[in-house]
C-alpha cells in the first residue's frame, strides 16, 4: 500500500477567479503528485473571503488558512516576484504560504500559473508537510 504524502497547497489568484479555474489548477497538480493528503490550502490574508477559495475548501473538506504579508515576506522562496511584492507587500504568495503552513522548506511543486476558461489566473505551489 502506498503511503500518502501530507501537503499544503499555496494559492494566489486574481479577485473573482472562478471555482472551476481553481479546481482545474489543483486537479492538474494533484494528478502529477500521486497519492497525497491535502492538509490545507493557504493564501494571503486578502484572500480570506475570496468566494472561489472558500468554495474550494468547503467542497474538498480542506482547511483554508491565510497569512499576512509580513509573515509571507519572511519566507525564502525560489521564485520571488517583484510585481506581487508591489501589489500585496510580499514577493511570494503561493510558495511562501505553502512553505509556511507546511512548516517545511521542501516544495514538491514550485509556483505554477494556470489561466482558466474565465480568463483569470491562479498560481499554485505545493509543499510537503513536516
Amino acid at each position: 500500500m502506498t503511503q500518502s504524502i501530507p501537503v499544503c497547497i499555496g494559492v494566489g489568484c486574481q479577485r473573482g477567479t472562478a471555482l472551476s479555474t481553481l479546481e482545474d489548477a489543483v486537479d492538474a497538480i494533484l494528478a502529477e503528485l500521486g497519492p497525497v493528503e491535502v492538509r490545507c490550502i493557504v493564501s494571503h490574508q486578502r484572500k480570506a473571503e475570496e468566494p472561489a477559495l472558500l468554495a474550494l475548501a468547503r467542497k474538498r473538506g480542506w482547511v483554508l488558512q491565510c497569512f499576512p504579508s509580513e509573515q509571507l515576506a519572511a519566507v525564502a522562496v525560489p521564485n520571488p516576484c517583484a510585481r506581487v511584492g508591489v501589489e500585496v507587500g510580499t514577493p511570494s504568495v503561493a510558495e511562501a504560504a505553502a512553505l509556511l503552513a507546511a512548516g517545511s522548506s521542501e516544495l514538491l511543486v514550485e509556483k505554477r500559473r494556470h489561466v482558466g476558461a474565465d480568463g483569470k489566473g491562479a498560481t499554485l505551489a505545493v509543499a510537503r508537510c513536516r
